[in-house]
């Protein structure tokens, strides 16, 4: 969760491939180990997080935020943020929704992130 959405009580599940995520992420392995077996139900401290937070979690992960933009008639899913939360998602090949918090965004936004890029998202 972010500043951006700290205020957003509002939590939905969406499914893992319906988001795009289109930067590359650097990620940490022990990390998304830890948080495959705090989805478990078997809390694990990582490098981030303590064995007591990831015990208060009660077996989920903080929601990720995913930006919704509509565009020539459809809705598309972004996300730039969350890609250790997403890997642990991915690892478990059963869990196929993922805790998100949508932010409402456009084209024009998305292009602070994607630059000239943008345009091939809509395809």
């Amino acid at each position: 969760m972010s500043i951006q959405s700290s205020l957003l009580g509002k939590i939905e599940y969406l499914p893992l491939d319906q988001i795009r995520r289109p930067i590359p992420p650097v990620l940490d392995y022990q990390k998304i180990d830890a948080m495959v077996s705090t989805l478990k139900g078997n809390p694990m401290a990582s490098y981030t997080c303590s064995l007591e937070d990831a015990q208060a979690m009660n077996g989920e992960l903080p929601p990720i935020d995913v930006m919704r933009v509509k565009e020539n008639g459809k809705v598309y899913y972004f996300a730039f943020g969350g890609c250790h939360r997403f890997q642990a998602y991915e690892r478990l090949n059963g869990e196929k929704l993922v805790k998100c918090k949508i932010l409402p965004a456009t084209k024009k936004q998305l292009s602070l992130y994607l630059g000239a890029s943008v345009d091939t998202m809509f395809n």
